[in-house]
């Protein structure tokens, strides 16, 4: 098939392309190569490599900077997939779109569904969710919109490449304890993808993160302990949990955003790995890069 990836230098788009694979032709931009929030670059786009499938990892991600740069989220996180689903429906191609665990408040106590109905609580989350809403608008269940969570690569910007640097720079180390979630391995996401670009029968709304439950607190911890063990960092600080009040922040995260996965395995035949182990393969990766 003719595939066509946004946001190809992210971290789950450089994650598509180290795996595609090598029965599928694929066109992998950046967002220098396609704006997807100009509707005319898509359009181009589409024009000069007809994709039959079109995975969009695009995203404006910054989420507190997003606060003060409200148009700008909006336009990729909002125009953008709009723009990418009324090319889909005029050339017939497929959308795979990738939404986040922040179009939920996290007030619940319990994994969210599907069909738990979004309140998101930032400008991030709720630029997220109006992706989400303009794509079913136009493609309704043919398109594929996968929410995710805490996502980290070898690539980009990311909670672990913080921490690490962090563990450098400093001689302690307060992370917060009381927003709860799961770290996600961008890597892991893109295997879930591909399985789905083979299942043209999967639609509508699907959850992924990895297996597992962590709060930022945990996470540091654990990216300390495993980073430790392959000489990433030469000593151990001390990590002390906070609280959000603690820290303010400008955006307002959700305290509890752990996505329930048992249907998208039950469609895809995929079983999501526990979230440490996924990090330690991360850091062995990063080890070697």
């Amino acid at each position: 098939m003719r595939i066509l990836i946004t946001g190809a230098s992210g971290q789950l788009g450089s994650s598509l392309r180290k795996t595609v694979p090598p029965e599928h032709e694929v066109r992998a931009l950046t967002r220098a190569q396609l704006d997807v929030s100009r509707e005319d670059r898509v359009k181009r786009a589409f024009a000069e490599f007809p994709p039959q499938v079109v995975l969009n990892a695009a995203a404006y991600s910054a989420v507190d900077k997003a606060e003060t740069d409200k148009a700008r989220a909006f336009a990729v996180n909002a125009d953008g997939p709009e723009h990418l689903a009324r090319a889909a429906r005029q050339t017939g191609a497929r959308l795979i779109h990738v939404s986040t665990d922040f179009v939920f408040d996290g007030m619940q106590s319990r994994p969210y569904r599907v069909s738990d109905a979004r309140h998101p609580l930032s400008v991030y989350g709720t630029s997220k969710a109006q992706g989400e809403e303009r794509v079913q608008a136009v493609l309704g269940e043919e398109a594929v919109i996968i929410r995710t969570g805490w996502l980290y690569a070898v690539e980009d910007h990311n909670f672990v490449k913080t921490i690490l640097r962090l563990l450098a720079e400093r001689d302690t180390l307060n992370v917060i304890a009381d927003q709860v979630g799961t770290p996600t391995w961008a890597m892991s996401l893109a295997g879930l993808t591909w399985v789905i670009v083979k299942r043209p029968e999967i639609g509508g709304l699907l959850h992924w993160s990895d297996a597992g439950v962590a709060s930022w607190y945990d996470f540091a911890v654990a990216i300390q302990e495993e980073a430790m063990n392959l000489g990433l960092v030469s000593k151990a600080i001390p990590i002390r949990p906070v609280t959000t009040e603690d820290y303010p922040l400008p955006a307002k995260r959700p305290c509890y955003s752990v996505l329930e996965k048992q249907d998208t395995t039950a469609q895809t035949g995929v079983a999501p790995s526990h979230w440490r182990a996924n990090l330690r393969l991360m850091l062995q990766a990063l080890s070697h890069a």
